[in-house]
């Protein structure tokens, strides 16, 4: 965790039944003579260990075959919350059983998105990166063990054989011929296995527990496979690898986690983690306490999807720019997209965690971002999509080269930020939208004959437009009305209705603008038989040409402001560059998505 992040917060949190279960082990004392190490480590290994002075211990598991997303971050902030605020330590290990599917860039990846949310695994002097890969041994040694005392077994029979003798929700499985193998026939086949004389699906090893269990994952499941493939971490050491159900609750006790914390979907994989860690303590690998899994339910967003596969498809087939385009749900994409890790903590935080999953509105994560930047982003007038406005009057008011400067603060209710100094001239951008030929009813700024403020400026009145041959409106013509400037004695006996912003032609800085809206047009993409592809928002993303205030020019990437009127926006942080600015608009003031 990050240092301000180790200190038990004054505030309370809010409760969830996680926090319920914590606090009644602390309070029972069920994990207060847990010895530890100092290392992830057997029965023996934490036995000679002192008294762990974490009190609780939690872990983030994400298998590196992919990049983390928003579904990811809710997880995260849970262990690592969970064991801030209860004096623990949370361990980040990578779940890496499956080499074919794991790659050293997502490791890497994954290390960043944790440590940009703001979580940290080093306490103490003491890294808690951990590897399921560096736990191999030991669970080769695990096996072995189970399979001498009769609680596994190599089953050879082909995939279709196994599936079929499975059973359903409403017929019991039957027992492998292979079931009745001694140990020390299984000992041998399962060296076989390790030592690479078999071929890839040749035989598993097997749990031996009950082929009738109502709970089908009880019916003798796979613990090793054989996969002859190079791993990211071990290389060509190993031909056989693990199963995550058999390797995830080895690992949470080899690291003394106390309580491992997953979805939903796990709930029916509880009975074989308890049957596994429970014969493993009986057979001196282990000791107690043990781990005790609990689940909680997902968090999704509509308008949002999550599949791995199917993000990908969408970068392959180039849908979206990559795995970092802001309209991504990965983290990386957030972050681009200009979500600051706050938001996303405290969006997190809000939800809790609850016995179901949830669907969440989209919006709860943009309003997370306008209550984290509400007192903190500076302001700045910006014209999204430009059309000049000409003051007739100027120059005979104030001369053709004059330019008045105006003043604004840097955030209204800040003014230890300072002012933003800009000027007005003969020629002004304003939004093409400020202006109306035949105006609707309730409509407050320009159109011939009515008056408006420039904010921070003066009071001027329309007086007309200009058009091009094919009847497009090309500028708009006012004059000044003197002595209204803001701020001067007098400036306010004038009363307009409306007030707009504007940026000086004179000193405009051109800016490239992404105006981003939700990836997929239905609440909850990628759930039913409709292709995801059909339900892509063709307005998700729009690139225009827009002008922002001087004050913006030459500021750095992920530099994020309020402009007025239109919302959060955050200098890219890949394609913007001082001389050639790109903004991306992160959500609007107000929520305005519609399908």
């Amino acid at each position: 965790m990050s240092a301000d992040a180790k200190k038990t917060p004054e505030a309370p949190k809010p409760s969830n039944f996680l926090r319920g279960i914590i606090e009644r082990d602390l309070e029972a004392g069920t994990y207060a003579q847990r010895p530890f190490g100092g290392s992830p480590g057997d029965a023996a290994h934490h036995t000679a260990g002192t008294m762990d002075p974490a009190r609780i211990r939690t872990r983030f598991p994400p298998e590196p075959n992919g990049y983390l997303h928003v579904g990811h971050a809710k997880s995260i902030c849970l262990n690592f919350g969970l064991a801030r605020d209860y004096g623990g330590v949370c361990h980040l290990r990578f779940d890496d059983t499956n080499p074919e599917k794991e790659e050293q860039e997502y490791v890497d990846a994954i290390i960043e998105a944790v440590r940009w949310l703001g979580f940290d695994w080093d306490v103490n002097g003491t890294s808690h990166l951990y590897f399921a890969s560096d736990y191999f041994d030991f669970m080769v040694r695990a096996a072995e063990a189970l399979i001498a005392d009769g609680l596994a077994y190599v089953d050879e029979q082909t995939p279709e054989q196994m599936r079929e003798r499975r059973g359903d929700f409403n017929t019991p499985g039957t027992n492998s011929p292979f079931r009745s193998r001694t140990p020390a026939e299984n000992l041998a086949r399962f060296r076989d296995m390790q030592s690479g004389a078999m071929a890839d699906g040749a035989a598993v090893l097997r749990a031996k527990i009950d082929m009738a269990s109502p709970n089908i994952n009880l019916r003798d499941p796979a613990l090793y496979r054989i996969k002859h493939a190079t791993h990211h971490n071990t290389g060509d050491k190993w031909c056989i690898y693990p199963m995550y159900t058999y390797a995830h609750p080895i690992e949470d006790a080899l690291e003394r986690i106390t309580h491992s914390i997953c979805t939903l979907e796990f709930e029916d994989q509880r009975p074989f983690y308890d049957w596994l860690l429970e014969n493993l303590a009986r057979l001196g690998l282990l000791s107690h306490p043990l781990p005790k899994q609990y689940e909680f339910g997902r968090l999704n967003l509509t308008s949002v999807m999550t599949s791995k596969r199917k993000l990908k498809a969408m970068v392959d087939e180039g849908i979206v720019t990559g795995w970092d385009d802001p309209r991504m749900p990965t983290i990386f994409g957030m972050r681009r997209r200009g979500y600051t890790p706050a938001s996303i903590r405290a969006m997190a935080e809000a939800t809790g965690a609850s016995k179901t999953n949830i669907w969440l509105d989209y919006s709860v994560l943009d309003i997370a971002l306008r209550d984290d930047q509400e007192a903190q982003a500076p302001r700045a007038m910006a014209v999204l999509d430009p059309l000049k406005l000409e003051l007739t009057n100027w120059a005979d008011l104030f001369g053709a080269d004059h330019r008045e400067t105006c003043s604004a603060p840097a955030h209204p209710q800040h003014p230890e930020f300072g002012t933003r100094a800009f000027s007005l001239g003969p020629q002004v951008w304003i939004e093409a939208d400020d202006f109306a030929e035949s105006p609707p009813k309730g409509f407050f700024r320009l159109f011939p004959g009515n008056r408006v403020r420039l904010k921070y400026g003066m009071v001027v009145e329309c007086t007309g437009c200009t058009k091009d041959a094919d009847g497009r409106i090309t500028a708009v013509q006012a004059t000044v009305v003197p002595d209204t400037k803001s701020g001067t004695p007098g400036a306010d006996t004038v009363k307009v209705k409306g007030t707009i912003t504007w940026v000086g032609v004179h000193e405009a800085v051109p800016v490239e603008l992404r105006l981003f809206e939700r990836l997929f047009t239905v609440d909850q993409p990628g759930s039913d038989e409709t292709d995801f592809r059909q339900v892509v928002n063709p307005r998700s993303k729009r690139v225009q040409q827009g002008f922002v205030e001087p004050a913006l020019a030459g500021v750095q990437a992920d530099a994020r402001y309020q402009f007025e009127r239109h919302g959060y926006f955050v200098a890219d942080r890949v394609d913007h560059r001082p001389d050639a600015p790109v903004f991306n608009r992160i959500t609007t003031l107000k929520d305005s998505f519609s399908r």
